[in-house]
């Protein structure tokens, strides 16, 4: 049996460092200006923790929330404020899925694309859902990525 040769791997797009830091940065930023305290941290496409902060006062469990939002977004490759949408009307997938570990079903979380491709996640955690998206958003604008 003759076998072909077989691609042993393949170029994967990753965020780099810097850019991780200047989101988790202007993230925290933007919760500044709103008056509010977060975590806020990033992730490659794969989950591994990159870049994160922790502003004074923010709320000691969200530093999990955060970590996990952003996880939650560059594994599924949609914001975690989608989750309730997926979830209607499916009982076995909305009773099965928020037991997973680390998956978080709310607001806050959102991947980072770069020219159609995955590279990460940015998540937010420590104030609302929708606060905590607006200062994700802002870290995703301070790359370029939104």
């Amino acid at each position: 049996m003759n076998a072909q040769p077989v691609r042993a791997s393949v170029s994967q797009r990753c965020i780099t460092a810097e850019a991780a830091a200047r989101a988790v940065a202007a993230a925290v930023a933007h919760a500044g200006s709103l008056g509010v305290r977060i975590n806020a941290a990033v992730t490659d496409g794969a989950g591994t923790l990159i870049a994160f902060l922790r502003m004074p006062g923010a709320y000691f469990h969200s530093v999990g929330i955060a970590f996990d939002k952003a996880y939650t977004a560059a594994g599924f490759g949609f914001a975690t404020a989608r989750w309730p949408e997926i979830l209607d009307g499916d009982d076995a997938l909305r009773q099965g899925m928020p037991h997973r570990p680390r998956l978080v079903v709310f607001g806050g979380g959102l991947p980072m694309r770069e020219g159609g491709d995955l590279i990460g996640g940015i998540g937010v955690s420590g104030a609302s859902a929708e606060q905590d998206e607006a200062c994700a958003r802002a870290g995703l604008r301070a790359i370029g990525l939104e």
